[in-house]
């Protein structure tokens, strides 16, 4: 190891001079804020050849947890210390502000008001140029019979993130109004299901149903409400096919029946028979 490495990695020594000027950090703290939002002293820590932060508790309100730290030097062969400088520094249990974002990452569904503006970035992956081939027959459909299209339409991941955010929100099958309703009452059987064009088609559609809580939003196919179309009394008709078999014992009919000479012993009576 070379005399510059075994230099850089030596930590740098506590200098006593400036690690015993408690009062000077004090002092300059006390002439900035208020003494009685400096507390005790915490601790004095080497930042390098004769440079020393001192830290002191911090009572000002609002920032608990929090640390005045006062850094001080002196020049060589002097014992005259000055003060650098004064910050106030959050602690290890300091009560700090969140993170900023970008506003991109702050903006939640719902957040958008009326006369707001929101940029789309000009490489947002949902969407793709319109002049593409868009993999979707529908979008093709459109641009093709009115000879023009959009100038973005929207990317196979977009159309893959909307359908995961639709399908795991409130209007997918894990939805509790879809839990709580009929097993057979699903949107993809209702009546008043207006499945969406292209590739979505299959798996989405928009609620038509005025008196339905997901009343023209867009749904699941496996989606489902107590106001389903074919709902009645509480529950929703089965097709024929899928019926099961009931018996009625509820209706009996008593009858008497004569038996054939010879098949009962002489002298025994006739014994009713229930008949439905």
């Amino acid at each position: 190891m070379s005399a510059v490495t075994r230099t850089a990695a030596r930590a740098p020594r506590l200098d006593q001079v400036c690690a015993n000027a408690v009062d000077v950090a004090r002092d300059a703290l006390i002439e900035v804020v208020e003494p009685t939002e400096v507390g005790e002293h915490l601790s004095a820590t080497a930042e390098g050849d004769r440079v020393v932060t001192h830290l002191f508790e911090c009572h000002l309100a609002g920032y608990r947890g929090w640390r005045w730290a006062v850094t001080v030097t002196r020049v060589p062969r002097s014992r005259h210390v000055t003060v650098c400088e004064t910050v106030l520094l959050p602690g290890p249990d300091a009560l700090l502000a969140p993170g900023w974002l970008p506003w991109q990452e702050r903006l939640q569904p719902g957040d958008l008001g009326v006369g707001d503006l929101l940029p789309t970035a000009p490489d947002d992956e949902r969407l793709a140029p319109g002049y593409l081939l868009s993999d979707d027959p529908a979008v093709e459909e459109v641009s093709w019979e009115l000879g023009l299209g959009r100038s973005r339409v929207m990317s196979r991941e977009g159309r893959a993130e909307t359908a995961q955010r639709w399908y795991d929100g409130d209007h997918g099958p894990e939805a509790p109004i879809s839990v709580g309703a009929p097993r057979a009452a699903r949107c993809g059987s209702c009546g008043f299901y207006l499945p969406l064009a292209g590739a979505l088609r299959l798996a989405f559609g928009v609620c038509g149903n005025v008196y339905a809580p997901d009343d023209g939003r867009a749904v699941s196919a496996d989606h489902g409400c107590g106001a389903h179309s074919e709902a009645v009394g509480g529950t929703v008709d089965t097709p024929v096919d899928e019926l099961p078999t009931v018996y009625d014992d509820s209706e009996v009919e008593s009858v008497a029946v004569s038996r054939a000479a010879g098949s009962v012993e002489e002298g025994e009576s006739a014994e009713p028979y229930g008949h439905g």
